[in-house]
Order: structure tokens, then sequence, then C-alpha cells
């Protein structure tokens, strides 16, 4: 199937789609991990890397589908709310639009950086109204790599939302990343199993504020 604009294609929008409705965990060894706050986060391992990949599925409440996929989307404000964030843009990079992304990292391990494509559509799927947001990493002459910085060349994410008949967001995401470097697997699996459902808190969080802020 050829790709849309962005560089992904329609299946994989509708993939998303798939999963809000009914999450494929059959067929291969998904792990359920951890149940907190409504949020299941299931887990693959990844033989090649010793990673794993996750699988978030969920009800994020007082947090409306297009409100939600705004504040994901909106780069500026993500460097007000997210702790771990030192550098954020977007760029474009031959016509195409590039996101550059440094992540703060504790003493003594080095910061990473992503540079990754990324785009937003809504979608009608029988009369459901969903908005997937998908992402993955690429490598564009224009952002070389940095000293001291390790560039994260496995990043993949996808994202579709919902309403859950209520005021809030019924959520699916799919989440990979390889750091690189010489951390520990147990420590990065460590890391994403916190951070994974810190993250989707902070960004409810947000989502609060941003009405505020609007």
């Amino acid at each position: 199937m050829n790709p849309v604009a962005g560089g992904f294609t329609e299946e994989e929008f509708l993939e998303a789609c798939a999963e809000l409705q009914e999450p494929a965990l059959a067929g291969a060894d998904w792990q359920l991990l951890v149940e907190s706050l409504g949020i299941s986060i299931y887990r693959l391992l990844d033989q090649q890397s010793g990673l794993y990949k996750y699988k978030v599925f969920g009800v994020l409440e007082d947090c409306a589908p297009a409100l939600f996929a705004d504040v994901y989307m909106d780069l500026d404000y993500r460097k007000q709310w997210d702790q771990y964030v030192k550098e954020l843009y977007e760029n474009d990079c031959s016509g195409e639009s590039v996101v550059y992304w440094e992540v703060k990292y504790p003493f003594p391990m080095s910061n990473r950086d992503y540079v990754y494509i990324r785009q937003r559509r809504e979608l009608d799927v029988e009369g459901r109204k969903i908005y997937v947001i998908l992402a993955q990493s690429t490598c564009v002459s224009q952002l070389a790599e940095r000293p001291g910085v390790i560039r994260v060349k496995q990043y993949k994410q996808s994202l579709a939302i919902e309403s859950d008949g209520k005021k809030g967001s019924k959520v699916f995401m799919y989440y990979f990343d390889n750091p690189g470097g010489q951390i520990p697997s147990w420590l990065i699996n460590w890391a994403a199993k916190n951070g994974v459902p810190n993250f989707l808190k902070d960004l409810a969080k947000a989502c609060q504020n941003y009405l505020k802020k609007t």
C-alpha cells in the first residue's frame, strides 16, 4: 500500500483504529504488565534488542479526544509540562516536516535525541470519529548527530483516540524505543514500565491545564 503524506500508509492508520476497537494481543506472547487508573499496559519481548514493545489500552477521564490530540501535537506546550524535554522543535527538511527532540537522561548517562516524522489524521470508521497520530524515527542530513548526545535510531509510536461516550477518551497506544548506548536492557525495561503510565498521567494533567491556558 502506498504511503500517504508524511510517509505512513493508509493501512497503518487503520491498524491503529482496529486496535482501539479490539486489542490485537493473540498469536504473540503479549504479557499484561500493569493495570492502573483504568489503563492496561502489555509488553512483548523484541528478541533482537532484548527490549520490549508496549501496547496501552484504557480510558482517560475528563479529557476529550480532540483536546487529547491537540495537546499531544503541541510541541511548544510539551516543553512546559514534560520535565524530560531539553529541546523540541519542528523543522522543514527538504519539504518534509521533521521533529527534533532531545531528552534529558540522569547523570552519568548521556542525553538521547530523536529525529522523527509524525502525522495526525481524523478518520470516520463506521460512524466513529477516531484521531490517529503516527510517529517513527527517520534520518535527515540537516539534523546531524551531536557530540555527547546519543541518537535514537529505533523509535515508533502509534496513538488512536476516540470518545468514551462521556467526557473522556478511549485510548490505544503502541510504543517501541531503543535508546542505544551502554544502558543495560533491564534498566531500560524498568524505566519504560514506570515511564509509560507516568507519561499518560502527565498528559491527562496537561490536558486539564491546556483548557485553563486557552
